[in-house]
């Protein structure tokens, strides 16, 4: 892998982070009147019943495909002089919700949206696809969140990344305190303002790490 293709893909991963977040700030538009972006989950807009959900699904896949590549081909070939710690934190980023999570999205698609009349969060569950939006989406974000503080080590080992990985291990922190703050929107029936915000800060952040790659010239950490 040579440093221009390992940028290349670092642009891959950023353009997936803003196709994903335009996506469904778009497909919001579509919803009806019934669905809040302060109330009602991302997961929702691409659920079997809304109009053009399956199409949102399958931009979504895309964009986690991506991210995938982005870590495999960009993130671990720029931080491999780190070690073992570059493979698991890439890792880690590739099967997190940015990664497989989304790739997984146009078949783990709930039933119904709870903006529809008559759907309850049991019947979102009553399908494969809701049950697999279910299982798949909590532990998506925790290995997010650990990819963040792992990639953080391997960039303390790596010279030309040290200036960042005190901002990145502290990014780490300000993940943890919104994931604290989605459950707890989620109390006062905020879900889908807490989601936005954590899914926008966490597409922010791989932006943040892709722009670097991208600008970046690596020499020796980035040939196989």
């Amino acid at each position: 892998m040579n440093d221009r293709q390992v940028r290349m893909w670092a642009w891959v991963g950023l353009a997936a982070q803003v196709v994903l977040v335009v996506s469904w700030i778009v497909a919001g538009f579509w919803q009806g009147p019934h669905y809040s972006v302060m109330s009602d989950s991302i997961s929702d807009m691409y659920a079997v019943t809304p109009p053009a959900g399956l199409l949102l699904a399958i931009v979504i896949g895309l964009c986690g495909l991506a991210t995938i590549l982005f870590a495999w081909l960009s993130v671990w070939p720029s931080l491999r002089g780190a070690g073992r710690l570059a493979a698991i934190g890439s890792a880690l980023l590739g099967v997190s919700i940015y990664g497989l999570g989304d790739l997984l999205a146009p078949v783990a698609r709930v039933a119904c949206r709870i903006a529809d009349q008559g759907c309850s969060p049991s019947d979102q569950l009553a399908t494969f696809g809701g049950m697999l939006d279910a299982i798949s989406s909590i532990p998506g974000i925790f290995l997010f969140i650990g990819a963040v503080f792992v990639l953080a080590a391997a960039m303390a080992r790596t010279p030309e990344w040290r200036d960042v990985a005190g901002p990145s291990r502290r990014l780490g922190i300000v993940f943890i305190v919104l994931l604290v703050a989605t459950v707890v929107a989620a109390a006062i029936d905020a879900t889908g303002l807490g989601t936005r915000v954590f899914a926008i800060t966490g597409a922010a952040g791989i932006s943040g790490l892709a722009w670097r790659i991208a600008r970046s010239a690596p020499t020796s950490s980035a040939s196989w």
